[in-house]
């Protein structure tokens, strides 16, 4: 996967995607539901309900999680009560806001929100029934590294649920959608975000990205059996599985 920053300054990919996530944190869940329709919320149920299908998890570690959501989300939607999930975030300025967002939920006893870096996950082998990654598998800096970190902290035969962006496969609907993606999302986000540069690098990155059958080979080759890719709406978005060897 070629190398895309958020920035042109010199610094690592994890730095400069810690700092544009500190940067755009104030609106960042305003611009999901406004940028997207509020599809997006749809998009994470559908993931969630992928853990669903394996024995009820008792402990999950939310990848990238940003302001939480998705940690929010899989709480209420999995309706377990000894469920208890680490969400864990390169960005200071997200965790605050997922912070605030869980002590509101009353939900500080089993969600625990941890800064740091994917590709070295604090947490000890085979500890976790399920990894969640919402939007965050194209920002990592060395992608197969990422993965087999996930795999070390998954139990044997734990689940790996992705959800990330690809590109729509129908021509009109593809255009359209590309061109909404290069051209009017970022104009719109560098109004109400503050910063220039992010809503590029969505664009960009996305365009990178190995989807569909290029990122199943390479969850493969990281570690995981099974693997299935699911796409939503005409493919904007693809949900991806796995299984830990």
């Amino acid at each position: 996967m070629d190398t895309v920053k958020p920035y042109d300054a010199a610094g690592s990919k994890k730095q400069q995607v810690a700092a544009m996530f500190d940067n755009i944190a104030p609106k960042y869940d305003f611009l999901n539901r406004f940028l997207s329709v509020g599809i997006d919320t749809i998009w994470r149920k559908t993931m969630i309900r992928e853990l669903e299908s394996i024995v009820p998890p008792k402990r999950v570690l939310d990848v990238a999680t940003g302001t939480a959501d998705v940690a929010l989300q899989t709480i209420k939607q999995l309706n377990n009560k000894d469920l208890k999930i680490i969400g864990l975030d390169i960005s200071a300025e997200m965790l605050n806001i997922g912070r605030q967002k869980v002590a509101q939920k009353g939900l500080t006893d089993r969600i625990e929100l941890v800064q740091g870096d994917s590709e070295k996950l604090p947490f000890e082998n085979n500890i976790f029934d399920a990894v969640t990654v919402a939007y965050g598998v194209r920002n990592f800096e060395d992608l197969e590294r990422g993965l087999t970190e996930i795999g070390r902290v998954l139990q044997p035969e734990g689940k790996i649920v992705v959800l990330e962006f690809s590109k729509p496969t129908g021509f009109l609907f593809g255009n359209l959608f590309q061109a909404y993606f290069k051209y009017v999302l970022p104009v719109i986000g560098r109004i109400t975000s503050n910063d220039p540069r992010a809503y590029n690098y969505l664009f960009e990155s996305v365009q990178v990205f190995p989807a569909g059958n290029d990122f199943l080979k390479i969850l493969e080759k990281s570690g995981f059996k099974s693997t299935r890719c699911k796409q939503l709406t005409f493919g904007i978005c693809s949900v991806y599985t796995g299984f830990k060897r």
